[in-house]
C-alpha cells in the first residue's frame, strides 16, 4: 500500500511512522509512505501557502493554488491504473471508524492531506477532495497527529503488518466482533499485589473461555459505550 502525506511539518512524521510496527511495515515493503513538503508547491519564492479570510475574521486560510498542484503531482507520480483516494483530516469530516480503517487499508493508494490554520479553502475540497475524516469532536492545531493516528490504524491491518493476521480480528470495533469493546486481557504472573487472574482463563476449557470473554465484553460495552450496543443490536 501506498501512502503520500502532504503536511507543512514532515519532519513530524519521522518518529512516529518510523518506529515499531509501522516502521517494519514499511522497511518490509508492506507500505510505503512519502512525505510531501506543502511549500514546495507555493506559486512564490517566500513559499507562500495561506492568506486571510475572505470576509474578515481571525486566523489564515489555505491556499488552494499550492493543494491542488500538491495532490496532482502526487497522482502523476501514481502507480496505479486510477488516481488515489484523497483524504483531508478535518474536524468537519466523518468519524474514523474501524470498518472505515479496514475499508482505506484495501485501497492501493491513498493521500493525506494535513490541514491547518483556520482551515483550507472549500475550493480545494471541491475539486480534489473524496472524502473528509475527523478522529473525535475535538479541535486541534494541525491536521498531523490525526494523520498519524489514521495511517497507523490503517498500515496495522495490511496482511501480514501484525505478524498474526487474527490478532486485528479481535480488536474492539472489528468486523464481525458485534461491534462489543474487547474485553480484559491478563498474563504471568497469575497473582499480582493480591490481585488474581481469573480462574476460567486457567482451566484450559477453551469454549468456557470464550464464552468468558464474550461476556466481558458484553459487560465492558454496556458500562463504557452503551450507545454502540443502541446502535447494533448484540443477540446473546
Amino acid at each position: 500500500m501506498h501512502i503520500s502525506i502532504i503536511t507543512l511539518f514532515p519532519e513530524m512524521f519521522e518518529g512516529p511512522l518510523g518506529t515499531s510496527i509501522i516502521g517494519r511495515a514499511v522497511e518490509s515493503g508492506k507500505a510505503v509512505i512519502d512525505l510531501v513538503q506543502l511549500r514546495d508547491f507555493a506559486d512564490d519564492e517566500r513559499g507562500t501557502i495561506d492568506e486571510p479570510p475572505f470576509g474578515g475574521g481571525a486566523g489564515m486560510v489555505l491556499k488552494a493554488e499550492p493543494l491542488v498542484k500538491a495532490v496532482d503531482a502526487v497522482s502523476e507520480k501514481s502507480n496505479t491504473s486510477t488516481k488515489p483516494h484523497v483524504i483531508l483530516m478535518s474536524a468537519q469530516g466523518s468519524p474514523l471508524t474501524h470498518r472505515r480503517a479496514q475499508e482505506l487499508s484495501e485501497m492501493p493508494e491513498i493521500t493525506l492531506v494535513c490541514g491547518h490554520y483556520e482551515g483550507v479553502d472549500e475550493r480545494f475540497i471541491e475539486l480534489r477532495v473524496d472524502e473528509e475524516i475527523s478522529i473525535g469532536d475535538f479541535v486541534m492545531t494541525g491536521g498531523e497527529i490525526p494523520t498519524m493516528a489514521l495511517t497507523d490504524a490503517v498500515i496495522r491491518l495490511i496482511p501480514g503488518v501484525l505478524g498474526d493476521d487474527d490478532s486485528s480480528k479481535h480488536d474492539s470495533f472489528a468486523p464481525g466482533s458485534d461491534v462489543l469493546l474487547e474485553g480484559p486481557v491478563y498474563t504471568r504472573p497469575a497473582e499480582f499485589e493480591g490481585l488474581d487472574v481469573p480462574k476460567i482463563l486457567l482451566s484450559g476449557d477453551h469454549a468456557k473461555i470464550e464464552a468468558w470473554r464474550r461476556s466481558q465484553a458484553l459487560k465492558r460495552t454496556e458500562e463504557r459505550r452503551p450507545d454502540l450496543l443502541n446502535d447494533w443490536p448484540v443477540s446473546e
